[in-house]
């Protein structure tokens, strides 16, 4: 009965040669990842983020934020009272983390400062509101997660 002894020197080519190994299989495996973006111009619409904090900071200059109201049928978005009587240009999203087909986006409808939406129009999941709009010139931006469930 004989066993195979192995010296250091031995052992050590051993380890380096399995840590090769192992680097060039992660290596390859990395190569097959595939890698896609959340949206197909994301580099373009990085670009124009400057838009959003700009608006973001006009949001905080308000006495308030636009406020959500969950209702059992409804959804009501309630602007500040700066934008009484005034025209509101814009759109609200209603983005949903879940499933894109989900997603809603339509275009503002204020009345008396308010804007509802159906909850009939929406799924029964959690939502992050994307509420951006024009009055007088200047841009509001404005994002508010809602629980529909």
């Amino acid at each position: 009965m004989s066993t195979l002894k192995l010296s250091w020197g031995t052992r050590i080519a051993l380890l380096y040669g399995s840590f090769v190994v192992l680097i060039v299989i992660l290596v390859a495996g990395s190569m097959r990842q595939s890698f896609d973006l959340v949206t197909p111009d994301y580099y373009s619409q990085e670009i124009k983020y400057q838009q959003v904090i700009d608006a973001d900071k006009n949001l905080s200059q308000l006495s308030s934020k636009a406020k959500m109201d969950v209702t059992a049928n409804d959804v009501v978005i309630s602007f500040p009272a700066e934008f009484g009587g005034k025209t509101l240009n814009g759109t609200v999203q209603f983005y949903s983390p879940i499933k894109t087909a989900w997603d809603k986006k339509m275009n503002l409808a204020v009345t008396n400062n308010t804007m509802t939406v159906p909850r009939q129009q929406l799924q029964p999941t959690t939502y992050t509101v994307k509420l951006s709009w024009v009055a007088d010139g200047k841009n509001y931006y404005q994002e508010t997660d809602i629980n529909l469930h």
